[in-house]
């Protein structure tokens, strides 16, 4: 049966442009120059003013820009358990050139952005081994949202990095000693994540979003040659994946469950960069089929991309939440982003779509940026829907 948000038009993944301000106060406290009391009262400030611009838009569903997390999306797993054998998250001050005529922050020359090797780094970010089990520790999706639902006069969409991402961080060639295999480091990874979900359930949340970028590893060559080297079988891996989301969101009937499937952040049109190459047509018709999700977010906002051939094998029952709109690069235009859905209407009925930008917009240029791809996303989708 259809969920409560389930057919929500429009829609963003999570991640809003962090305030500078913001940053410097997460850097002020790390210092001990400012208290923790004085720290909530910032994040009080900075997740008020962003549902506000969110709401003044008109958007059905906000989020709190994900402004706790200093460290970025992964920290909503990273950060919630010890046993990686892991550096703590240190709040860093944004840095980039900036053109002198304008202020704003210029992206560096496109280029491949490689993540998740292996060697010292934080929870999710690196590749690591484990020095213990996974054990619970905070969970700070109830502290987002305590926060944004006291906040917010709009429904707040929660997100959490997924069972696949997180076993791609996982070195487990060097942590036999502490999990056999995967599989019963996976165990631990949902039945952690299940508890972090049923707190925020019973708190209120109904709409939650799982972040998976990971799943476009397997159709990127230099991804899939690491697995191979490792032994792996990548199809072995996605099907294990796909089993790890099913039990991590089933049991929870009246929620709106939405999986968000991308090449990174920082690609597609004016990006600096991307993580992974491929498009989706070689996993499609497994992820569509197998995932029990409610609503597919995915990356349509470049030719790199792909078509919309593969959402022939979205089931009748689910959304495909296209991300036509860029984190980076000149806002789009109504004409172009209705034109985009009237293409891919062909593929999937009007019924079955609705519209985002591709990824995060934490990595946005500037603020007026943002507010204005979405700002564009919502008149679109009300004028379309």
């Amino acid at each position: 049966m259809p969920t409560p948000f389930h057919t929500v038009r429009c829609d963003h993944t999570g991640a809003l442009r962090m305030p500078d301000w913001l940053r410097e106060q997460y850097v002020e406290h790390y210092e001990g120059r400012i208290d923790d009391a004085e720290l909530k009262e910032a994040q009080e400030r900075a997740v008020s003013d962003v549902i506000r611009h969110q709401e003044q838009i008109g958007l059905p569903v906000v989020t709190d820009g994900e402004f706790l997390r200093f460290a970025g999306f992964q920290q909503s797993f990273g950060g919630a358990v010890s046993g990686f054998d892991a550096e703590p998250y240190v709040p860093r001050r944004r840095s980039a050139s900036r053109d002198t005529s304008t202020g704003v922050a210029e992206p560096p020359a496109p280029h491949r952005i490689e993540t998740g090797v292996s060697g010292p780094g934080t929870a999710i970010y690196n590749r690591l081994p484990v020095k213990h089990r996974l054990k619970f520790e905070h969970n700070l999706l109830a502290d987002e949202y305590a926060l944004a639902s006291r906040l917010a006069s709009h429904p707040v969409k929660l997100t959490l990095t997924g069972p696949d991402r997180i076993s791609q961080r996982f070195e487990y060639e060097t942590s036999r000693q502490v999990y056999p295999d995967m599989e019963a480091f996976l165990a631990d990874v949902v039945a952690i994540e299940r508890e972090m979900i049923a707190e925020v359930v019973a708190a209120g949340c109904r709409y939650i979003q799982i972040d998976e970028p990971g799943y476009t590893a397997y159709v990127d060559p230099p991804l899939l040659e690491r697995m191979h080297a490792r032994g792996e079988d990548p199809r072995a891996n996605m099907t294990r994946s796909i089993k790890a989301d099913n039990a991590l969101i089933d049991g929870f009937p009246d929620v709106t469950f939405a999986v968000h499937i991308c090449r990174g952040n920082s690609g597609g049109r004016g990006g600096p960069g991307w993580h992974r190459e491929g498009t989706y047509d070689a996993i499609a018709e497994q992820l569509y089929s197998e995932l029990h999700f409610d609503r597919f977010l995915l990356e349509y906002d470049s030719e790199a991309a792909g078509t919309f051939d593969s959402l022939r094998f979205m089931p009748s029952d689910k959304v495909a939440v296209l991300g036509l709109v860029s984190n980076h690069g000149e806002v789009e235009s109504p004409e172009y982003l209705k034109e985009r859905l009237g293409e891919a209407s062909r593929v999937l009925p009007l019924d079955q779509l609705a519209l985002c930008p591709r990824c995060g917009m934490g990595s946005a240029p500037d603020e007026q940026r943002q507010w204005s791809k979405l700002r564009v996303v919502q008149e679109v989708a009300q004028e379309v829907w």
